[in-house]
């Protein structure tokens, strides 16, 4: 008998559903998931009473369309929320119209199940905050949680229950555009940072109205997109998965994090949304998660354009039997899933599961109690842009500022210089110094860089701003204009680098220079002689050989919200030193992509022999390492020592380290602690992060920095596809960054760890 293209994915839909309903996973959900008693009685009680098409409305999210200035409902949409047939709404805030919302939902539909509504609150809601990326340049992950705690009582504030962040792709190859939204390249720091983030965006307690539900993203191996193309499919070693990717996801869970999405990427074939090894068997199976699995964006609608479904059908039983509880925005779930069922096609008992864990969700959030403790216009007002988080701003963006070059102490420069030139294109460029994700920050609250060092100086410095090329022109008409300003100015800030459109999703760049002509405007600019800031305002790495060769000062300051302006201002003039590092590699060239710090060994390192791993035409160094970063003043790591130099497979070694600030200025420095595997079944990295602190200390000042290792921490992913610890020697490295410190070595000597 002759198959159909259609009805041979059909069939392997069906035969895939059959499996599943053999082996659903049981796993219960993480503590603050379990729910009490009463909860599950509720659950149970809703889940005997819905119809089926009323539990399909569960796992259906719909998007607001926006009007002139604000986000709605749909009149298609608001017809299906009547019905009870919507769980959760998409981009629609504020506390008078989710109420309104809300109020169709509870008193108009059968059963009045209230609404979850969702919104991409990334880094900041109405107060933006630095980008992701510039958070982890922090690397202070309790700053960065006090943020994420401010950006979800404004959101929670404004009506949102659930937020789709923290993004906790690891990212390696500054192509790819949502580098800008992630912590950069290390999974341990990349953990320390979704930790910190889901339990700034939960609070210790979802019953707290300014909590929102946290979603850890991409699951998982998004950022590892082949050519740094987005959407691009990934093909990796279930290793690389084990020890890079899947660190932070699995830090997310435990942190608590109630939800997760699915990536749009496939892995090794697999699109994440059809992936139950991952999804059911990593993901619920391994790490017992039991909140929600949300689909992203079409994602689901997407299984046919990857050519493993051949129709939304296909579609939707594939996705649902992989794990995924929500159809984000498509409507597959919707359209598809009733007959789906009513034809044996798929178990009812799939559906129920996912409608259980979106409903304890729910219940979680006191919704059932008061379906509109989320919508307060008294507190929406008392909650949004206040002073306090405006501050909080200002205090993560000078944090997460990077110092990357300071030849001949051209900073900080004096606050009454008699003439300053601003130029560049992003100096006065106030959407840019949002980002990319701004969730409902507006241009209007940013004070940009220009505006930052005009408050900041003092009323007898004349400040000059010339823009002298557009971000991505190729117009040079305005070089003459900025050359005449440099020329007659005491010190020149030239801020250049990317527009926030220019990173973020589906914004991956084959070129990583800066855009356009701007590294022709800073030649000419740099010509003139005068003391030269660079300030890069970029969300990725960028590439600039000639500028760190040549400009006297360089900072990176990325994107930093609404603060960016104030932030630089005191980092330029002195009133705050800067102590932020790099969390992502800087590559001298495009040609080295990808590079990390974290890279196994070869062979045949690199060395003066020809036959060596190496470039013939430049170093194959970076031109900044993972984690670098100065200061105006000075640090000094003396006498590292451990507690023993033999240790058991159950002992923790501590490790100590003393750190002195050797310079004329109190100041921040980041201490890093890396560790290399000499010698083990698998090759290793040369290095690998395994704990940091960020200390500060004032001139003169000595303090021991202890980190301590356990067995644990000295684990990879083994030849028999588990976590080992093998016995042999370790090397351990202590510095300022992944290139320099002290080292010393010590050695497991009994037993093994599995």
């Amino acid at each position: 008998m002759e198959v159909s293209h259609t009805e041979r994915g059909m069939m392997k839909a069906t035969l895939l559903l059959a499996a599943v309903c053999g082996c659903l996973c049981t796993a219960t959900a993480n503590a603050q998931q379990g729910g009490q008693p009463a909860a599950d009685r509720l659950v149970d009680s809703l889940l005997a009473q819905m119809t089926l098409e009323e539990k399909v409305g569960q796992l259906a999210q719909y998007t607001g369309q926006w009007v002139q200035d604000h986000p709605e409902v749909t009149a298609e949409h608001l017809a299906l929320v009547r019905q009870g047939r919507v769980g959760s709404l998409l981009n629609v805030y504020g506390a008078a119209y989710t109420r309104e919302i809300q109020q169709i939902a509870v008193r108009q539909s059968r059963l009045g199940i209230p609404l979850l509504f969702a919104h991409d609150v990334i880094h900041g809601f109405r107060t933006i905050f630095p980008v992701p990326l510039a958070q982890a340049a922090s690397w202070d992950p309790e700053t960065v949680r006090r943020a994420a705690r401010t950006a979800a009582a404004e959101a929670a504030a404004h009506g949102i229950h659930w937020t789709f962040a923290p993004m906790v792709d690891i990212a390696r190859d500054p192509r790819w555009g949502r580098v800008v939204e992630g912590a950069g390249e290390d999974p341990f720091l990349g953990a320390m940072m979704a930790t910190a983030l889901v339990r700034g965006f939960q609070g210790d307690n979802l019953e707290n109205p300014l909590t929102i539900l946290a979603t850890a993203k991409h699951f998982v191996a998004y950022g590892a997109a082949q050519a740094g193309r987005d959407y691009n499919a990934v093909d990796i070693s279930e290793r690389t998965l084990r020890e890079i990717y899947l660190p932070p996801f699995h830090a997310a869970v435990q942190a608590g994090a109630w939800s997760v999405m699915g990536g749009f990427n496939a892995v090794a074939g697999v699109p994440m949304h059809t992936h139950r090894r991952l999804l059911r068997d990593v993901l619920r199976g391994e790490w017992g998660f039991g909140g929600i699995l949300v689909s992203d964006y079409t994602a689901v609608m997407e299984l046919q354009q990857h050519g493993v479904a051949a129709n939304e059908a296909d579609a939707a039983a594939l996705a649902l039997a992989a794990g995924v509880d929500v159809d984000m925005v498509s409507g597959i779930f919707q359209r598809e899933l009733p007959a789906l069922v009513r034809t044996d096609r798929v178990p009812e008992q799939l559906v129920n599961e996912a409608v259980r864990r979106v409903l304890r969700a729910k219940v979680a959030l006191g919704l059932f109690d008061d379906p509109y403790r989320y919508s307060d216009a008294a507190r929406e007002r008392a909650l949004t842009l206040t002073a306090e988080h405006v501050a909080l701003a200002r205090e993560l963006a000078r944090k997460s500022i990077v110092l990357l070059k300071n030849q001949g102490g051209v900073l900080p420069l004096r606050k009454d210089l008699g003439t300053i030139a601003v130029i560049g294109p992003l100096a006065d460029d106030a959407r840019s110094a949002l980002g990319s994700w701004a969730a409902a920050g507006r241009p209007e609250d940013v004070l940009t860089v220009l505006g930052g060092i005009r408050q900041a100086v003092s009323p007898r410095t004349r400040v000059v701003h010339v823009e002298g090329a557009e971000v991505g022109g190729t117009d040079t008409s305005g070089f003459a204009e900025a050359t005449r300003a440099a020329r007659g100015a005491d010190a020149v800030v030239l801020v250049v680098g990317e527009r926030e459109d220019m990173s973020g999703e589906a914004a991956s760049r084959a070129n990583i220079d800066l855009p356009g002509v701007q590294e022709r405007l800073a030649r000419v600019v740099l010509a003139q002689g005068k003391p030269t800031v660079v300030l890069l305002a970029n969300g990725r790495p960028l590439s600039f050989p000639w500028l760190a060769e040549h400009a006297p000062a360089i900072i990176e300051v990325w994107y930093l919200g609404v603060q960016m302006g104030p932030a630089v201002a005191d980092v330029l003039f002195g009133d705050y030193n800067p102590g932020g590092k790099l969390p992502i590699t800087f590559p001298r060239v495009l040609g080295q992509v990808p590079i990390y710090y974290s890279h196994e060994n070869t062979g045949r390192p690199p060395g003066d022999d020809k036959y060596t791993s190496k470039y013939l035409d430049i170093p194959v160094t970076p031109l900044y390492p993972f984690g670098y970063g100065l200061s105006y003043t000075t640090f000094a790591h003396q006498r590292l020592r451990l507690d023993g130099n033999v240790i058991a497979a159950g002992d923790t070694l501590t490790i100590t380290v003393d750190v002195t600030n050797t310079g004329s200025r109190a100041g921040d420095e980041v201490t890093q602690l890396y560790v290399r595997d000499e010698v083990a079944s698998v090759a290793q990295p040369v290095r690998v992060l395994r704990g940091f602190q960020r200390i500060h200390l004032a001139p003169g000042e000595t303090r021991s920095v202890v980190f301590r290792l356990a067995a644990q921490d000295l684990a990879y992913w083994g030849l028999d596809q588990r976590w080992v610890v093998e016995p042999g020697w370790f090397t351990v490295y202590v510095g300022p960054n992944s290139a320099e410190g002290l080292e010393t070595r010590f050695q497991l000597r009994v037993g093994s760890l599995q």
